[in-house]
């Protein structure tokens, strides 16, 4: 293990693209805090897995649009591990409609846990992650490709994209980098769930490589960027989408 003293908090991180970088970073040698909100079973079968292959890990159950609960989160991880060296902003939710169909239970859900749960974890970090630590948040590739009825998925990630450049700057003197990832459609059940297959199929060859992503494909981007080659980069957001935009 490369870093047997340096700890992970991944939100959302008991299933998807969360729970392979759960995994991924586990292999890299973190001590990783998988985060949950409501699926104790799914996370605690990827700490088992973990576990399984050697590595370390604990389940955290935490909603992170709630503020009180994140800072909870991270005073136990302070008692627990010492403190917390690097943060993955994973947790989200994808809700499609047009502007014109989108109501109030739509907006406010995909504000509260895509953008508002994002500041909230990003603001315990910048005051409580260790000097050297990396934040790193999720995004998506949509902001670019700008498609029908994903607008307001897209815009609470554009926002991220924002805070990600200003809290990059915010955090000089501390030697913490903030990047974030924005996935391309990627084989999860957030992207999967409700889709027809011609649309699915449609989705995969939009980019050069012709295939969907896979969680892995987007772990492998995360850990370049927590890791040693990483370090230079900062204030960016890397579209890990296969050429797709």
């Amino acid at each position: 293990m490369s870093n047997p003293s340096k700890v992970a908090l991944v939100t959302g991180g008991s299933r998807g693209i969360g729970a392979a970088v759960s995994e991924r970073l586990a292999r890299d040698g973190f001590t990783v805090i998988v985060n949950y909100a409501g699926n104790e079973d799914a996370a605690n079968e990827t700490v088992r897995r973990i576990e399984a292959a050697g590595g370390r890990a604990v389940a955290a159950r935490a909603d992170v649009s709630d503020a009180a609960a994140v800072r909870a989160m991270f005073n136990k991880a302070e008692e627990a591990f010492g403190g917390v060296d690097v943060l993955i902003n994973n947790a989200g939710i994808m809700k499609l409609a047009t502007m014109a169909d989108s109501d109030d239970a739509l907006i406010d859900s995909q504000i509260g846990i895509n953008l508002k749960g994002s500041i909230n974890t990003m603001r315990e970090a910048a005051n409580r992650l260790r000097d050297g630590g990396r934040i790193v948040n999720f995004s998506t590739s949509v902001v670019g490709t700008k498609f029908e009825t994903y607008g307001i998925y897209a815009a609470t990630k554009s926002a991220v994209e924002t805070l990600t450049a200003v809290l990059a700057k915010e955090l000089r003197g501390k030697s913490i980098t903030v990047n974030a990832v924005a996935p391309g459609p990627t084989g999860t059940d957030l992207f999967l769930k409700g889709k027809p297959a011609e649309r699915i199929e449609k989705l995969s060859k939009a980019n050069p490589l012709e295939r969907l992503g896979q969680p892995e494909d987007i772990a492998n981007a995360v850990s370049f960027l927590v890791g040693p080659d990483g370090g230079w980069i900062n204030g960016q957001t890397l579209r890990a989408n296969g050429g797709m935009v």
